[in-house]
């Protein structure tokens, strides 16, 4: 399940026709909108008869602007909109989604997925990045809209910060389409391909332990991971926290996000268990505590359930403020992570000799 979004004039076409050439299942959302109150459907029906027949054009169909006159005018005639149409596109983009084959990689094109705070309920969220200037000129250009409206239309929609707070990929769409189209081309298949055969069955992604240079990006990626989990759990968490090396800024690391999942007691830890192997995370069953790991071949992470009585949940989290603090602290744990890195090439290259050898 991907989300992908952009700002308006952002070019979110040329994305998805890539994406559907390579046999995603694409779910328009404005698409959806403009279907489920088309002439003869019972949403034009109802939309009919709360705002008058002077929403309908001469030729029976909706007439968009006459609709946005009467339903924009306060808070209760927009709510009495939403509460018609924002059921039956629900109902319908279900549908479709229940409808994808079982191995499919289903996009839903939603233009205020950030609006709508909808990021945590896919698996990856695509943003197609474009500079408000250049969305300005296309809108304006290509569309022929009025300046004034475009930067109106801009300015009710969600920051480029925003949008990119909540990207697992950002795709510039600032220059060339053929870039584009070919950055569009590897994320299928260096990702969505492998991530959904991975998710489909069971089989988890495990990190290399090898020590890599410190990444500001790694803050990010546990927050998105995070806000999915919770997405997840619900109530079964009492608190989501991103720990290990990677959470200590400027740290060199691994790189695997490590998230500490913290539940009331034993019957907490079940309920968790179960939820994110619903949802797709995998079991390590080496492990004495519940540990489990994610699918996405770009984005290792490994999630811990504890109880709040088991001494690891403040061990975790005093950890990661004791390195971050303390100087000395950080300097010999830095060195110890560098020295178990060494030590397993060391054992991989031993393994590999005596392999070859045989």
């Amino acid at each position: 399940m991907v989300g992908l979004t952009g700002g308006i004039g952002a070019g979110k076409s040329t994305v998805t026709a890539v994406l559907a050439e390579a046999g995603a299942v694409i779910v328009d959302a404005d698409r959806i909108a403009r279907e489920v109150v088309e002439p003869g459907t019972p949403g034009l029906a109802m939309l009919v008869a709360e705002f008058g027949g002077q929403i309908l054009g001469d030729d029976g169909a909706l007439d968009r602007a006459a609709l946005a006159g009467l339903a924009f005018v306060d808070a209760e005639r927009t709510a009495a909109l939403n509460a018609i149409t924002h059921p039956l596109i629900g109902e319908r983009t279900a549908e479709l989604f229940a409808t994808a084959p079982a191995d499919a990689i289903v996009v839903h094109d939603m233009p205020l997925l950030v609006e709508g705070g909808m990021a945590p309920g896919y698996h990856l969220v695509i943003v197609v990045d474009t500079p408000a200037e250049i969305r300005l000129q296309r809108l304006v250009e290509q569309r022929g809209m009025p300046a004034d409206d475009a930067r109106a239309r801009m300015s009710r929609q969600a920051t480029d910060e925003q949008r990119r707070a909540v990207a697992d990929v950002l795709i510039d769409n600032s220059g060339e389409r053929q870039a584009v189209e070919d950055r569009t081309r590897s994320l299928v298949e260096t990702r969505l391909l492998p991530f959904e055969h991975n998710l489909r069955t069971g089989t988890p992604v495990i990190g290399d332990r090898t020590v890599v240079p410190f990444r500001p990006e790694w803050a990010g990626e546990a927050e998105r991971a995070s806000a999915r989990l919770r997405h997840t759990l619900g109530d079964v968490a009492t608190r989501i926290d991103h720990v290990g090396p990677t959470s200590v800024d400027g740290l060199d690391a691994p790189d695997i996000v490590d998230i500490l999942v913290t539940v009331r007691d034993e019957a907490g830890s079940d309920a968790a268990l179960r939820a994110l192997t619903d949802a797709g995370w995998v079991r390590d069953r080496s492990s004495l505590r519940p540990l489990l790991h994610w699918c996405d071949p770009a984005r290792p992470l490994e999630v811990t359930i504890v109880t709040e009585d088991d001494p690891e949940h403040e061990f975790a989290h005093l950890m990661s403020e004791v390195i971050a603090d303390d100087p000395e602290a950080r300097a010999e744990y830095s060195q110890i992570l560098h020295r178990a890195d060494r030590e397993e090439t060391r054992l991989w290259e031993r393994a590999r000799t005596g392999a070859s050898r045989r």
